[in-house]
């Protein structure tokens, strides 16, 4: 009795530890690369909507990041149909950048959506426009972008060689969608 007891308590005390496992808030694919692999962190952001300008350094040689930079990051990828401002996950911060590095460095991404409200998403639904319920934009961890002077074709295959999170592809509304989720792609 004892030893099936045993066995018992052992199956379900491993089994509760790998659902956990699973089950964990930040997905392992989702996680950041070790910060000393990282490139520079600086980012050159221009908001499409309220056409403003950012040049910044978010992060540090050592992987420390500035929390001034990242609420200015916050400020610029607010939501612009009604003001709110979030916290951007700084994975997708991470994302755009190392996208950035791919093509050479020092690009100005256009972003055409950071943070948006749920008020804002469920406008875009209601006037048919195709936004997830769900969207990862009202969690702060989805940007739409465009570069100019390079193809959303090439912004597209150099953020798939990445393998780094969500990115999407609307070449018919000008912009690449990256998100910090799971690597897939639509």
């Amino acid at each position: 009795m004892f030893n099936s007891l045993f066995s018992r308590r052992l199956f379900l005390k491993a089994s509760l530890a790998c659902v956990l496992l699973m089950a964990e808030l930040e997905p392992v694919w989702a996680r950041l690369p070790d910060p000393e692999s990282l490139p520079e962190g600086k980012l050159c952001l221009y908001n499409t909507h309220s056409r403003e300008r950012l040049t910044i350094d978010y992060r540090d040689l050592s992987g420390n990041y500035n929390p001034d930079a990242l609420k200015a990051l916050n400020w610029i990828l607010r939501c612009h149909y009604t003001g709110e401002v979030a916290n951007m996950d700084i994975r997708v911060i991470e994302h755009l950048n190392l996208v950035d590095k791919q093509l050479g460095g020092g690009n100005e991404f256009h972003i055409i959506s950071g943070y948006r409200s749920p008020e804002y998403n469920g406008l875009l639904r209601k006037e048919g426009h195709h936004v997830a319920r769900h969207s990862l934009h009202m969690k702060g961890k989805a940007i739409d972008i465009s570069i100019p002077g390079i193809g959303l074709d090439q912004l597209r295959h150099t953020a798939l060689n990445l393998r780094y999170g969500g990115v999407g592809y609307y070449p018919g509304s000008g912009f690449v969608h990256l998100d910090s989720g799971k690597f897939r792609t639509w």
